[in-house]
C-alpha cells in the first residue's frame, strides 16, 4: 500500500494560490468575452429578452456557459479567502 503525505510548505501554498489567482484573472476575462458574444448575437437578431421564445440559441447557450464560470469564480474566490484567513490564522 502507498501511503502518500502531504505536507504544505509556505512555498507550496503560495503557488496554489497563484494558480488559483491566475486561473481567476483567466475566468473573468473568459466571461467578460462571453458577456460581448451575448452582446453581439442579441444585437444581430435583434431579441434582448430572455424570456422570448425566439431568443436566438447561441445566446442561451452564451448565457449557461457564463452562469457556470461565474459559479467556478465563486467557488475560487471562496476558497483563496478561506486560506488567506487560514495562513493569517495559522501564523497567530
Amino acid at each position: 500500500m502507498n501511503m502518500h503525505h502531504r505536507y504544505e510548505t509556505v512555498r507550496g501554498s503560495t503557488g496554489r494560490e497563484s494558480t488559483i489567482s491566475k486561473m481567476l484573472f483567466d475566468l473573468v476575462l473568459a466571461c467578460q468575452l462571453i458577456e460581448a458574444d451575448v452582446a453581439t448575437e442579441e444585437e444581430r437578431a435583434g431579441i434582448y429578452d430572455r424570456s422570448d421564445r425566439t431568443y436566438p440559441i447561441l445566446a442561451k447557450s452564451l448565457n449557461e456557459r457564463y452562469d457556470n464560470l461565474k459559479g467556478t469564480i465563486a467557488t475560487l474566490e471562496k476558497r483563496l479567502t478561506e486560506r488567506s484567513r487560514h495562513k493569517f490564522t495559522d501564523a497567530a
